[in-house]
């Protein structure tokens, strides 16, 4: 009888590519988030750090535990201003990242289609802006579109506003959309670019040989083939969207209101941390169910 080899032993340098990981996401995911949540269920308090009770070590651990409670949860259920932000985070990120991924497939489907050595170049354009801070092109889009901007001089040269007349989008929701929207743009366009460059041109040549239009081609083709795209472009974009604070807070007005502004108004405003930590763990569990579809996409994708 032949001898069978012994499967490979698991050295210290595997094991090593294992922990890693592990690790990383222990120290700074795992851990972070406990002593969040541990301020959430704290009370307010005139010291420093400014919240109890503090933990003192294994043998008050008894005290520190009964002295936790969930009334800071129970004020964000109360009152309406926490679940305005939340529904207004959630409704400008769902309608950001829909805006994005109609602005962004075309762009990602040209690309793809481009001629293959005219690809490369248009990644590295793609990926320009991310050569420039992205506070100083959110503060490039104040000179843009506020009154006395560049957008309304543009305007008036063009004999489309007259000499009194002024662009008032500054300060409200629609320029709020747009520095979103050209701030997350990249972060569509790559993952849709990376599903349909791998899609096989030869589909949709058969398509067109057995008398199917363009359009029904795309729609039955090209469309669901790139849906991993689609789902990986939206959920990165809809997720951090979600608690964005610098477009709003530089772009929008005082009746922007989202859960980042929120945040930081009750962090460093208020200097309530563990009101304002109650709404971050909040926000978390608002966004585990997207991270879920994502990862659960990722897993069919596989």
């Amino acid at each position: 009888m032949a001898d069978t080899a012994a499967p490979p032993q698991a050295g210290p340098a595997r094991w090593l590519v294992v922990i890693i990981p592990y690790l990383w996401l222990l120290l700074f995911f795992a851990a972070p988030f406990l002593i969040i949540l541990k301020i959430s269920l704290s009370d307010t308090a005139i010291a420093m750090p400014p919240y109890l009770p503090v933990f003192e070590g294994p043998g008050m651990l008894g005290d520190f535990v009964r002295q936790l409670d969930l009334e800071n949860y129970s004020f964000l259920l109360e009152d309406p201003l926490y679940l305005q932000s939340y529904l207004s985070s959630l409704r400008i990120a769902a309608i950001s990242t829909a805006l994005l991924l109609l602005i962004g497939y075309p762009i990602a489907l040209a690309m793809a289609r481009a001629p293959n050595s005219l690809r490369p170049t248009l990644v590295m354009l793609v990926i320009l802006p991310f050569w420039t801070s992205f506070l100083i092109r959110v503060y490039a889009w104040i000179g843009i579109l506020k009154p006395e901007g560049l957008l309304t001089v543009f305007l008036q040269a063009l004999g489309l506003l007259g000499p009194d007349e002024q662009v008032q989008i500054y300060r409200t929701d629609i320029a709020v959309f747009i520095g979103i929207v050209y701030s997350y743009l990249p972060f569509m366009v790559l993952p849709l670019y990376a599903a349909l460059e791998k899609m096989d041109g030869t589909l949709l040549e058969a398509a067109s040989d057995l008398g199917c239009p363009p359009w029904k081609a795309f729609w039955r083709i090209t469309f669901p083939l790139s849906l991993p795209g689609v789902v990986a472009g939206s959920m990165i974009c809809f997720i951090p969207i979600t608690g964005e604070f610098v477009i709003p807070d530089l772009l929008g007005g005082a009746q922007t209101l989202m859960i980042g502004k929120t945040l930081w108004t009750e962090f460093f405003g208020n200097r309530d941390w563990p009101l304002a930590s109650a709404v971050a763990v909040l926000l978390l569990l608002v966004l585990v169910v997207p991270i879920m579809i994502f990862q659960n996409q990722q897993q069919k994708v596989r």
